[in-house]
């Protein structure tokens, strides 16, 4: 899938410099008083640069503001027509452009990532976006998706990850996501799909934490949710659970020292499957500097 996210700044949309506008203005100005004088000479002569309480250098930065507002609103303008860049409802009619609709309650960054998938997939083959594209409008709980044959047949597994419970899909989840994917509306003709999940692999995590001597005993009592959390944000499908990632996790603020206990080794994901976290055993091992 295309990532909008490392495509060039698109020339349309200009640096905005409030100095450099005001430098033009007061050099215009001052050019245009020198053009004056030429014809009357008893005028004196103007420096612009003068006090910042002059009367001029007060017109100049306030009209130079003025330019500044509408150059930004023409940025404002040229992001909501671009994909990369639309909010709101400016992204809701961009998405109406591509046939898609915002679900209730979706991000913005998830539309977009339907959008992508819905322009990608449109094909008569059944092509991987297609189906994650019709999985990921089931339901804002469709967190992530990977597609792939299992084998060298028409046999096509659709893994979903889910945005609550750890990533685990609930069963009415991958009920109503099997329901679309195989319908007679989306499922190619050669396709055999079946709908898993991709929380296949359940790891515990163990870890010694000492403390330095002024931190609060809270923090240590927020380290499991800060670990879920942090999973839930930067994890996904084919994401591996390293014990060096564990431990910088939980060296948080305050933490003076972190031992991953358990997993003994850093856990390798499918490209097609993502790692929940089963439990998290944590023990407070003192004060350390």
């Amino acid at each position: 899938m295309i990532d909008l996210a490392l495509l060039p700044m698109p020339r349309v949309i200009e640096e905005l410099d409030f100095e450099a506008i005001v430098t033009r203005q007061k050099a215009t100005f001052q050019s245009l008083w020198e053009a004056v004088r030429l014809t009357n000479p008893d005028l004196p002569d103007y420096d612009v640069s003068m006090l910042e309480t002059d009367p001029v250098t007060v017109i100049i930065e306030a009209e130079s503001y003025r330019e500044l507002l509408m150059r930004a609103r023409a940025n404002d303008a040229a992001r909501s027509n671009l994909l990369a860049f639309a909010t709101g409802a400016d992204l809701d009619h961009l998405a109406a452009d591509h046939g898609v609709t915002r679900l209730e309650a979706e991000t913005d960054a998830r539309l977009r990532q339907r959008i992508v998938l819905a322009d990608q997939g449109r094909s008569s083959a059944g092509s991987e976006e297609w189906y994650a594209y019709h999985a990921m409008s089931v339901s804002t709980d469709v967190a992530e998706v990977a597609v792939y044959r299992s084998g060298l047949g028409p046999e096509l597994e659709v893994a979903i990850l889910s945005s609550e419970d750890g990533g685990v899909p609930s069963s009415a989840l991958l009920g109503a996501v099997a329901t679309v994917v195989t319908g007679a509306g989306v499922r190619c003709v050669s396709d055999v799909v079946e709908v898993v999940a991709a929380t296949s692999q359940v790891i515990d995590v163990s870890a010694d934490i000492w403390l330095l001597p002024e931190t609060p005993r809270a923090v240590f009592d927020g380290l499991e949710s800060a670990l879920r959390q942090a999973l839930t944000s930067e994890g996904g499908i084919g994401f591996d659970i390293n014990r060096s990632w564990l431990a910088a996790r939980l060296m948080v603020g305050g933490v003076a020292r972190v031992e991953i206990l358990e997993p003994a080794m850093d856990i390798v994901a499918e490209d097609h499957q993502a790692i929940a976290l089963g439990a998290v055993t944590l023990h407070y091992r003192g004060r350390a500097r």
